[in-house]
């Protein structure tokens, strides 16, 4: 009997210090969820936004600086929405790449240059070139198509995007995506499905085609 007691008394007290064990890591835990990736990440990994109480994994703030440089974005606010903290490059170089914050330095620059003569300058509007251009004729009415030096695709300097084949820029910047699927419709011969009264377009197979929506 006494052996039993002993044993019950040594299982009372372990689960006590479990309980105490996981009461401090409530308090002081050592992990957290990044609300960008979902995931649970050591607080080590973990990066303050400046100027609020935000925080997220080091992994996810270096992708969402890359993402608002792609967008040519240079003045970067803390990812939610009507939230005043800031992310500036001195902030988060610890966390970046030197090639990432080298380029976000470079791009404040232009920015700066771009702000004081704003008819001179653009981007490219091709995603993956992002060029800075300089407009040699020192404004941007011009209605024809542009090459860029460093992708060598046309662009249209006035609108700011690609080359804009079947209108002139006042047409172009009148139209909204409806009517611009239409008219790429038209030139590409698209019809339209009997049912649904979607665009549809061959890709391969025979011509019998289902309509999604009575599948």
């Amino acid at each position: 009997m006494e052996g039993k007691k002993i044993r019950h008394q040594r299982k009372v007290v372990g689960l006590a210090i479990l309980l105490i064990n996981d009461q401090q890591d409530d308090i002081n835990p050592s992990t957290f969820t990044c609300d960008f990736c979902v995931e649970s990440k050591h607080l080590q990994e973990s990066f303050k936004v400046k100027g609020c109480s935000h925080f997220y994994c080091d992994q996810c703030i270096v992708k969402f600086v890359v993402s608002k440089l792609q967008d040519n974005v240079t003045s970067i606010m803390c990812p939610v929405p009507g939230c005043k903290g800031m992310l500036d490059p001195e902030h988060c170089r610890p966390i970046l790449p030197n090639q990432i914050f080298d380029r976000w330095g470079s791009a404040l620059c232009e920015a700066v240059v771009m702000g004081s003569e704003t008819d001179k300058y653009l981007y490219c509007p091709f995603k993956d070139c992002s060029a800075l251009l300089v407009y040699e004729n020192g404004t941007k009415r011009a209605v024809c198509a542009s090459v860029c030096p460093h992708c060598k695709r046309e662009l249209c300097p006035s609108c700011k995007v690609p080359w804009h084949t079947a209108f002139d820029c006042i047409q172009f910047q009148k139209l909204n995506d409806d009517d611009m699927v239409k008219v790429l419709a038209r030139k590409l011969k698209w019809p339209r499905c009997p049912s649904c009264k979607y665009y549809i377009q061959k890709s391969s197979g025979c011509n019998h085609m289902i309509c999604r929506s009575v599948m």
